[in-house]
């Protein structure tokens, strides 16, 4: 969860690595550090707790320290509090090694212990300097630092991504990898390793996404990988498609605030290289008509907002496909022995590709047979290169650590997909198959409209950003919309909210609800508006006030009850969730924004969660 960059090369590595670790503070920001080595002042180590810039002040810009070769870290923290000795590197006892890690650690205290018995001290609370002090040891036992890396990676277990640097290696710069991400970027003036491809755009294109269980070796002029049994590799480069000016604030105050301003763009590059003579064309996917007719459960698996991408979808696909559909925790599916077979597709959803629980769920599906297709957003991911079949969503990067575009993009692919798989089935008509089609390719449009005239979302931020307790109903559709404008708001502005199916109130939840409470009524679901709207009423008997979502068709029955109205397009109704979760997105924006709050790096939260 945390950033990793690495550089060795002919430039000063520290201005370099301070750079990177700027570009992927949303990945942590508890503490951060770096280590140079160079001939004449050898291992030079400076972190510290708190943002990069108490890094970069304390370092003059990366001017204190002298050397091209450099390995730096963010840290999003796991063991041990954020703290100046808690922050990577990590550095082993005989000053001779230091290291960044991501990842956890899951045998670390027995590793500790055995090297505390041997002597060692430790300074630091964290499973990361275990590493450290292992690689040490069996480095004074071989004097060779491949083979001592060898040795360690056999002896760990758990997740990682390593960088590493030795004072005796003045030249080399080694990393490797288990289940968290790490890059090989190519360079004309020296080769880096990072995290996240954003960390390093700005130097080159040309990238390795390394394997689990590789080792590779960096210097200024070579790159070798090898193996687990250090085996030399050939790796695949990839160029990376998108430039640097997409990770960067392009005079936004906030990532988050521009990336909700591109969710129109982000969701056309999504939907039309795949539409083709008025059908759904899905390349990527292998599935024969035979198959999907073989096909007796569907199972979504996800985290977070992806989780909620996975409910809207539950019920279109189940509509669409005449099959059962189940949404799953990816952090509890693989521990609840899930009924999955052969004949089971698994959806796995996932912005990064690299969320750890999403990764080890789908390799359980897999284990038991099923067929897995990956919805993601970043090219080479790990769960990319897993699945059977993968769908990219192209929404380029997303810095902000709450997600918008992202969010929206993996929404409209999986409309695609429930459409795609209901003409192989023969489950849609032909009208609705069209009619649903033409409003996918309109939804760039009617958001940007939207988007266009949103002061009266700012307005009603201003208006309600005091209150401590907020609740989110709705019904079906607008239920499962609902989760997600409640996770954004909680996620940004610390408030506690929470989102309910609205037909539940009176099964317990309507005794919160006293003068005051404020609660977000969504009413975009033409089925059951109705409905909906007697939960408006039964709230407002009991003194709440009510910020009511809907649609232009409902505007006048919804203003004469709530007592205050956000107006989104029409839309078919599987597609409304797309265009009702943006005034979500902003009011979660605008209230945090009321409130004081750090929007783009929300504390105790970190962008790609690489950790179970």
């Amino acid at each position: 969860m945390c950033g990793i960059i690495g550089f060795v090369g002919r430039e000063e590595a520290a201005p370099i690595l301070l750079d990177g670790l700027e570009r992927m503070e949303y990945r942590g920001y508890d503490s951060a550090g770096i280590a140079v080595r160079s001939e004449t002042k050898g291992l030079q180590v400076k972190k510290c707790k708190g943002r990069l810039r108490v890094l970069s002040d304390l370092t003059h810009g990366g001017a204190d320290l002298e050397g091209t070769l450099g390995i730096g870290h963010t840290r999003w923290a796991t063991h041990g509090e954020p703290n100046d000795i808690n922050a990577h590197p990590h550095v082993s006892e005989n000053g001779q090694i230091a290291l960044v890690h991501n990842g956890i650690i899951e045998n670390y205290l027995e590793i500790k212990e055995h090297l505390m018995k041997l002597g060692v001290t430790f300074t630091s609370d964290t499973d990361s300097e275990v590493v450290a002090q292992l690689l040490a040891f069996h480095y004074n036992e071989c004097h060779n630092m491949l083979e001592a890396v060898g040795r360690v990676l056999r002896r760990i277990e758990g997740s990682y991504a390593l960088g590493i640097v030795c004072s005796d290696y003045p030249n080399a710069l080694i990393a490797a990898r288990k289940d968290s991400p790490l890059i090989i970027g190519y360079g004309e003036n020296g080769n880096f390793i990072a995290s996240d491809v954003t960390a390093i755009i700005k130097h080159t294109r040309d990238v390795v996404y390394m394997g689990d269980g590789e080792i590779a070796v960096l210097t200024a002029d070579s790159v070798d990988v090898f193996d687990d049994e250090m085996l030399p590799l050939e790796k695949q480069h990839s160029t990376v498609d998108w430039d640097v000016s997409a990770a960067e604030k392009g005079g936004y105050a906030h990532f988050m605030f521009k990336e909700i301003m591109e969710q129109p763009e982000a969701i056309r590059k999504t939907v039309s290289p795949r539409i083709r003579e008025g059908r759904v064309v899905l390349d990527d996917v292998s599935m024969t008509a035979e198959y999907v007719r073989d096909i007796s459960r569907i199972f979504i698996v996800a985290c977070g907002s992806s989780y909620h991408v996975g409910m809207v979808s539950k019920y279109n696909w189940e509509r669409l496909l005449r099959r059962p559909v189940q949404v799953d925790l990816a952090s509890e599916f693989r521990y609840s022995d899930p009924l999955v077979d052969e004949h089971s597709l698994v959806v796995v959803i996932s912005q990064s590709g690299e969320t750890l629980d999403t990764m080890a769920a789908m390799r359980e599906a897999k284990r038991r047979g099923a067929r897995t297709l990956a919805i993601v957003n970043v090219v080479g991911s790990s769960i990319a290169r897993e699945a059977d079949d993968v769908l990219y969503t192209w929404a380029g990067p997303e810095i902000a650590v709450a997600t918008t575009k992202a969010y929206s993009t993996q929404l409209v692919l999986m409309d695609l997909i429930g459409l795609y798989l209901a003409d192989l089935l023969g489950t849609v008509e032909k009208s609705e198959y069209d009619a649903i089609l033409a409003e996918i390719q309109a939804l760039p449009e009617k958001l940007q409209r939207f988007l266009d005239h949103f002061e009266d979302v700012q307005y009603f931020a201003s208006r309600y950003f005091n209150h401590n307790s907020i609740f989110f109903i709705g019904r079906n559709l607008d239920y499962a919309m609902g989760l997600e404008g409640s996770l954004k708001l909680k996620e940004i502005s610390y408030i506690h909210s929470e989102a309910y199916a609205s037909g539940e109130l009176k099964h317990g939840t309507i005794s919160l609800i006293e003068p005051g409470t404020l609660v977000v009524a969504l009413g975009t679901y033409a089925a059951l508006f109705d409905k909906a709207m007697s939960n408006v009423v039964e709230v407002k008997a009991r003194g709440a006030e009510v910020l009511a979502v809907t649609t232009e068709s409902f505007r006048e029955k919804m203003e004469k009850t709530a007592d205050a109205t956000i107006v989104v397009p029409d839309t078919h109704p599987m597609l409304q969730p797309s265009l009702g979760v943006v005034p979500l997105q902003l009011f979660a924006y605008y209230v945090a924004l009321q409130r004081g709050c750090d929007i783009d790096k929300p504390r105790n939260l970190a962008k790609s969660v690489t950790v179970e």
